[in-house]
This record gives structure tokens, sequence and C-alpha cells, in this order.
């Protein structure tokens, strides 16, 4: 199991969830991928890109500067 880390900061919608899909065929079973964001609607579409493509979004973190840290289990 590997943690991988995708910073997409900077970027608005739909751009995350590109980011997040292009890196997702290099996940292995079991592999998390720590996604950070600042996006007004960040939590809300990777909540829905995980449920649409079956994965597990395992947390999601406050930074307190406006950004998150989302964590998803492949």
């Amino acid at each position: 199991m590997a943690v991988i880390q995708l910073d997409t900061a900077g970027l608005k919608c739909p751009q995350p969830i590109l980011k997040i899909a292009t890196k997702s065929p290099d996940m292995l079973k079991g592999d998390i991928l720590e996604v950070i964001g600042d996006c007004p609607t960040f939590e809300k579409d990777v909540r829905i890109w995980c449920q649409r493509m079956q994965k597990v979004c395992l947390s999601v973190k406050d930074d307190g500067n406006g950004k998150l840290k989302i964590q998803i289990q492949f």
C-alpha cells in the first residue's frame, strides 16, 4: 500500500477531478491518494467522483487556510 500526494491547489473545477482521474490508473488496490485542493466545490466534486468510481473517501481535513486534504482509498 502506497500513499501518493497530489496537489491541485489553485486549480478550479473541473481540473482537480481531471487530475485525480489521470492519476487513477496508476493506483493499486489499497493505495491512498491524498489530494490537496482549494476550489469551492472541491470536497463535493471529490465525493461524487468517489461514489461514481466506487472508491472510498477516507477523510477530509481542513488546514485552516482554505485548503482541504482529502484521502481517497483505491
